[in-house]
């Protein structure tokens, strides 16, 4: 396994996600507050295999954050993936890390 430079940690505006490729898969990338806290999760969303996870709005429920998908507003915990409100619709979530001040996902090559 290996790590994959995507992009600076400034060029997502805290409070948003962008959307990046890593090899062929469509990766959502977060960045919920003004620090490197950066989550990963797949782009496409299950229910309607549409690529727009990354346009969702952050939000926090029971004390963790979720990307509400802009189709219908499935929530997806940005942690790990998890449909809150269909675990069987639950999305892959990537390894990420921040090395100076550059977010690199881990690619399982």
């Amino acid at each position: 396994m290996s790590w994959t430079d995507i992009c600076a940690v400034t060029d997502i505006i805290p409070g948003t996600g962008v959307c990046a490729l890593l090899g062929q898969n469509q990766v959502a990338l977060f960045r919920p507050y003004d620090n490197d806290d950066i989550f990963a999760i797949d782009n496409i969303d299950p229910f309607y295999q549409a690529s727009v996870l990354s346009r969702g709005l952050i939000a926090e429920l029971q004390d963790e954050l979720y990307v509400a998908s802009p189709l219908k507003k499935q929530h997806f915990r940005l942690k790990d993936g998890v449909c809150l409100e269909n675990t069987d619709f639950s999305v892959s979530a990537f390894d990420v890390r921040v090395t100076d001040g550059r977010i690199e996902l881990k690619t399982k090559e």
